[in-house]
């Protein structure tokens, strides 16, 4: 390889005479060694899992990575250092001076002065192969190790900057996060949604959000349904208008994948390459068009209209379904598609009357997008106290909803909300087909593997 002479000679110089004392090594990852600006031989220590090892007759070459990027650094050592026991996967400490490449490949490389083996990997017996290219479907098998593969890597890292895209998306308006937190001293459940306690909340802070685990016990193996998954949930108060919900609803969209496509582009583009070619020109026609409205009496005459053969036929009063949504987002041309004004007897208590007789419609919000379908749900809430005691008394839920009735009794204020299913936006960003791949551990009807 280039400068394999001179860099021997580097390396021999120091293995094969006493070394002066240096100051202890500065701890860096492979990120931040990467992107490091002082490559003049400062001393640092590298830690993580081997990816390739490539030996020649008196120069070996590694490629160390520790999850903080989808590069590795490479590692150049005296053929010494070679051993059975650095072998692809695994885990090692590297010492040495961080350095300019000579290689076009990489700007900087490790010139390791000493290398220890943490912990030995079986290459034979381990289900990932150097240079193999899995299946997500056979990855999925082994939940416990499939995170140390380039595109679960990843996946994991964009699923990481999206979620502080979130967090800061609504930090800067001084909204509070809420935890969802249980103590069971009565009858208690997983909760399926944190938007009856965030209301609590709206009624003492005008904005709140919280992001956390919810969980339903959906009997489907679907590639859209988990019993376990992520949701973001907002709640704003003095909200008069579904147009200012939907308009912090394209917001958080739009500001959370610019974030991701800026500060993880590398493991965005893995994605797209292997799994979704054409999706970066998708996401580019979500961002650069405002996102359309139509009413659901408008969604039901399109797909009636549709010459399409739907398996359950639309008709108003009735759920639309997968089918029907990512049809109504292919006839908006993939731009994405806020469906608003569903029948009152389709959705919950808590949304708001429409009050437009003989329809009777709810002013309730559904973001449909190119290759999901919903992904955001919402609606302005019912603030006002006799419609809500109506609505509770005909479901029969009037005594153990007394508590949310008095939130309209003490102060009420016109508000809304929704909530984003966190695992079909990724999917919607990286072109994942099945929704049990944008998660650390899937769990689903007949399967808790961990």
């Amino acid at each position: 390889m280039f400068g394999a002479g001179c860099l021997l000679r580097a390396l021999r110089s120091c293995s094969s005479a006493p070394c002066p004392r240096h100051k202890p090594s500065a701890k860096l990852s492979v990120r931040d060694a990467l992107r490091a600006q002082n490559t003049s031989g400062e001393r640092v220590k590298v830690q993580g899992w081997i990816r390739s090892v490539r030996s020649q007759k008196e120069v070996l070459f590694l490629h160390v990575n520790d999850g903080s990027s989808l590069e590795s650094l490479q590692v150049v050592a005296d053929s010494s250092f070679d051993s059975r026991e650095l072998a692809f996967g695994s885990s090692v400490e590297v010492q040495g001076q961080l350095v300019k490449s000579p290689s076009k490949r990489q700007n900087v490389e490790l010139k390791a002065e000493k290398i220890e083996v943490v912990g030995n990997c079986d290459v034979k017996t381990f289900p990932f192969k150097y240079k193999e290219r899995h299946p997500l479907e056979y990855m999925r098998q082994y939940p416990h190790l499939r995170c140390r593969t380039n595109v679960l890597g990843s996946i994991l890292r964009v699923r990481s900057e999206a979620t502080a895209a979130i967090h800061s998306f609504f930090k800067p308006s001084s909204k509070m996060k809420v935890s969802e937190e249980n103590f069971f001293n009565v009858p208690a459940f997983l909760t399926v949604s944190g938007q009856l306690h965030l209301e609590v909340m709206s009624g003492a802070f005008t904005q709140v959000f919280t992001f956390g685990p919810t969980f339903r016990a959906e009997n489907s193996q679907s590639r859209r349904h988990l019993a376990e998954f992520y949701m973001v949930e907002a709640e704003i108060s003095f909200v008069e208008s579904l147009q200012d919900l939907m308009q912090v609803m394209e917001g958080l969209f739009k500001t959370t994948l610019m974030m991701v496509l800026s500060n993880c582009p590398e493991d965005v583009e893995l994605c797209h390459k292997f799994i979704a070619p054409g999706q970066k020109d998708r996401l580019e026609h979500m961002l650069k068009n405002n996102f359309l409205i139509m009413s659901y009496t408008e969604a039901v005459e399109i797909l009636k209209k549709a010459s399409q053969n739907f398996t359950f036929t639309p008709e108003w009063g009735a759920d639309l379904h997968t089918e029907h949504e990512k049809y109504l987002v292919k006839h908006c041309g993939n731009i994405p598609v806020f469906v608003i004004n569903y029948p009152l007897v389709l959705k919950p208590f808590y949304m708001r009357d429409n009050e437009d007789s003989p329809q009777h419609t709810v002013a309730a919000v559904d973001l449909l997008v190119p290759g999901v379908g919903e992904l955001f749900g919402g609606s302005l809430r019912e603030e006002r106290y006799h419609f809500l005691e109506q609505q509770l008394a005909r479901l029969g839920l009037t005594e153990a909803y007394q508590w949310y009735l008095d939130l309209r009794r003490f102060g009420s204020v016109p508000h809304g909300g929704f909530g984003m299913g966190f695992e079909r936006y990724l999917q919607c960003i990286l072109g994942v087909d099945n929704i049990k791949d944008v998660i650390p551990f899937p769990r689903f009807t007949h399967s808790c593997l961990l």
